[in-house]
């Protein structure tokens, strides 16, 4: 089967406005603990979107590690590429899949840095391996192969041989606010459900969109 060939019904239980909550970040969790119930591999699973310095579009998926009413939190290196586009332009976007449910997610805002102690208190949980891949990787950055990574993390190994991994300095969190935020629903014939949440000041306003 081609890809122009392939369909898919979305024949799914429809969204209105009533069923949706008044708190768009109360809606988000609740969508967010459905996919997690629905066996969604990685539910916390997203795509940010940032810009870079010549105006182009890029964007990777992330795993949202918070929700909460400051926005969605995740956690890089901040010398990476999508580090230095933030960095450059603070404006940027979100996107939540969760195909087992015909749902979709798209947040827009502004990213800022989290915490210091949201960063250090993440970075602590995180495998010891992983600790130490955030040390030897020069994230986004050309690399030779294989093997000159590996020597990196065997250099960062034995650096912290038997004492804990603490937090790199160019290693944290993010916050992505949220301004407006959009739930998709799949429905048949393409004629999907979709509401938009519009911030107006202390108060959240949904309004449906054409599909």
């Amino acid at each position: 089967m081609g890809i122009a060939d392939r369909r898919l019904q979305y024949e799914t239980a429809g969204l209105d406005i009533d069923d949706l909550l008044a708190d768009p970040i109360a809606q988000l969790q609740q969508w967010y603990h459905q996919a997690e119930e629905a066996g969604a591999a990685e539910p916390n699973a997203m795509v940010v979107s940032t810009v870079d310095a010549e105006g182009q579009p890029d964007a990777r998926v992330v795993l949202a590690r918070n929700i909460d009413a400051n926005g969605v939190t995740f956690f890089t290196n901040r010398h990476s590429a999508k580090g230095e586009q933030i960095g450059s332009e603070a404006r940027g976007a979100a996107t939540f899949a969760w195909l087992e449910l015909h749902r979709q997610v798209r947040i827009r805002g502004v990213i800022t840095l989290a915490s210091d102690a949201a960063s250090d208190e993440y970075f602590a949980s995180r495998p010891r391996a992983s600790q130490l891949g955030a040390w030897a990787s020069p994230q986004s950055e050309p690399i030779g192969n294989r093997e000159e990574l590996n020597d990196l993390v065997e250099e960062v190994a034995q650096r912290f041989d038997d004492v804990e991994v603490p937090r790199p300095p160019h290693w944290g969190g993010y916050v992505i606010s949220i301004n407006s935020i959009e739930f998709w629903q799949g429905r048949p014939s393409r004629l999907h459900d979709r509401f938009v949440y519009t911030r107006h000041g202390n108060v959240w306003r949904a309004q449906r969109l054409a599909p």
